[in-house]
């Protein structure tokens, strides 16, 4: 490969199926997330059928969450998890809402505020690549359906390393690879027929969908996934496959 070819390289991504330069890809996504934000809710019951909400269930039971630690939910959108671990943690924990996108953090925020929750948790605009909080500063951090769509995920998970306390623990819970043959076949049906249908149908918006189940396929399976997590420093790695594989929670502690 010569250096002209390296330097391209470099500079490009995916976007999707689309490769893209790296500058553009965090226009495009926070182009997508601003559409698809009011909807946002009530597409993930749809497309999900529900489960979802037990996946995220999940995570929590695996966060080791308690009174008083402080939790970084980040890409968290509209403060599913982060609307849990408040409850966890409790008036002497915080609970940090931190997303790039500002359409996502307006919806979290005012969902949040219904539910009455407001005293511990905290919002920030923040890019996972470079966040912008103290090092050893959090007991937890969760990235939730969120990592796929970062350009450079080896910095994003080298970043989210600097700022865990030693002994606190990373869960990565996103869309991965099914593990059966039969399922992937009508899961790859599922998602480049009838989700973007789904999109344009209730969101007024098939693109961003078509493009969302285009970066599922383009992201890390589980095993590349843990190994990048294992290069950013994190030990004791192991993941759990959700509904055959259609997403993956990864797990990565600090030393």
């Amino acid at each position: 490969m010569t250096d002209t070819t390296q330097d391209i390289a470099q500079e490009t991504t995916h976007f999707g199926f689309e490769t893209v330069a790296k500058e553009q890809k965090v226009e495009k996504v926070a182009e997508v997330f601003h559409s698809v934000a009011t909807k946002y809710d009530i597409m993930n019951d749809l497309m999900s059928l529900g489960i979802h909400r037990a996946w995220k269930r999940f995570t929590i039971d695996c966060s080791g969450a308690r009174p008083g630690q402080k939790i970084l939910d980040l890409g968290g959108g509209t403060g599913d998890l982060t609307a849990k671990f408040s409850r966890i943690v409790g008036e002497k924990g915080q609970v940090i809402l931190a997303d790039i996108n500002d359409s996502m953090l307006k919806v979290g925020r005012s969902k949040l505020r219904d539910l009455g929750i407001v005293g511990n948790v905290g919002f920030v605009q923040a890019n996972a690549e470079e966040l912008p909080f103290p090092d050893d500063h959090f007991d937890c951090i969760t990235i939730s359906f969120c990592l796929r769509n970062v350009t450079d995920k080896e910095k994003a998970l080298r970043s989210m390393f600097r700022v865990l306390k030693p002994g606190g623990r990373l869960l990565v819970l996103e869309f991965s690879k099914p593990v059966l043959d039969p399922l992937s076949k009508i899961y790859d049906a599922y998602s480049f027929h009838l989700l973007p249908k789904m999109g344009e149908l209730v969101a007024g918006d098939s693109e961003s969908y078509r493009y969302l189940a285009e970066s599922i396929r383009m992201h890390p399976d589980q095993e590349t996934l843990e190994g990048m997590m294992q290069d950013a420093g994190f030990e004791h790695t192991n993941y759990y496959n959700l509904t055959g594989g259609i997403v993956a929670l990864h797990r990565g502690y600090k030393f």
